[in-house]
């Protein structure tokens, strides 16, 4: 990603600005590169062993570039009335695109950003850091742990975003973790998760069938070549004991770049048919997604 300098005025002439280059850095999950966007001048890619992890704008933070990100922010737009603060407990922090997102939408929210990667969070602190009044707190913790260990009845809305590398971590994907988040939801609330997966389904269809123990009300967002069974990619659950707002997100991803479908009722529970419940005795990572189904470069 390299491109023509940007010239700035300075006392009457015209200088080169030193144009952005890419950091290397070795973390925690193994090496992270941040990337300049020669197209926005404060803009990132961040990646971890070539698989892109987040996209910021620090000059624009509603710009989100990844399409399952924008699903995921279509959740939050949908939680509350426009502006209305919300607090969100994020399992999965990245450079902290989704936190910055919802700083810049709906300001005074209360966001715990809760990753297990200490390199990466010193990297991102240092070369894309938060604006001092984002009301955002981040933790260097394991995901699980912390949502153990957070108060009853304390979150609007739980955003799951956790890959080891590039598969959700066993831990994170049994039924306890589905009781466990459902306790930290205020009754209201909303469980959001980005995860991946292929036909047949089968770590998809546990997950559904996990938080359908939990959760009255269940709705996978994802495009339909993905759910068609004709590739991988990434599919957002979402679980709440209160009616999701289906038709107001099936209207914006379907005017997304990448239309999505939002599925739920009877199609769910086709999907889920005779899987069971995962207890974390049987858990197991997501799938590894096939070569360079997530790699740039």
């Amino acid at each position: 990603m390299a491109g023509a300098p940007r010239p700035h005025r300075h006392n009457g002439t015209v200088n080169e600005a030193p144009e952005p280059i890419p950091v290397t850095r070795a973390v925690d999950c193994g090496t992270a590169k941040l990337l300049p966007d020669v197209d926005r001048p404060r803009a990132w890619l961040l990646t971890v062993d070539g698989a892109p992890q987040s996209y910021v704008d620090l000059d624009a933070p509603a710009h989100l570039e990844f399409e399952y990100v924008r699903r995921l922010a279509h959740v939050l737009d949908e939680a509350a009335a426009p502006g209305q603060p919300l607090d969100v407990l994020h399992l999965g922090g990245g450079a902290l695109t989704l936190p910055r997102y919802l700083a810049a939408t709906r300001p005074h929210s209360r966001q715990d950003v809760v990753e297990a990667d200490r390199g990466l969070l010193a990297l991102v602190a240092e070369q894309l850091p938060l604006p001092g009044d984002s009301g955002i707190t981040v933790h260097a913790e394991d995901a699980r742990t912390a949502l153990e260990a957070a108060p009853e009845d304390s979150a609007d809305v739980i955003v799951a975003d956790v890959f080891g590398g590039s598969r959700v971590p066993a831990q994170l994907t049994s039924v306890e973790y589905a009781r466990a988040a459902a306790r930290v939801l205020r009754p209201d609330g909303c469980y959001a998760a980005n995860l991946a997966d292929s036909a047949p389904f089968a770590f998809l269809r546990g997950q559904l069938a996990n938080f359908a123990t939990v959760f009255e009300h269940l709705a996978l967002i994802a495009e339909p070549s993905v759910l068609r069974g004709r590739r991988f990619g990434n599919a957002v659950l979402l679980a709440s004991r209160a009616p999701l707002p289906v038709a107001a997100l099936a209207r914006r991803t379907a005017g997304d770049a990448f239309p999505a479908r939002v599925e739920h009722g009877a199609a769910l529970r086709r999907l889920i048919a005779n899987a069971a419940p995962v207890r974390d005795a049987e858990a197991v990572a997501s799938p590894v997604p096939p070569d360079g189904a997530f790699s740039v470069g």
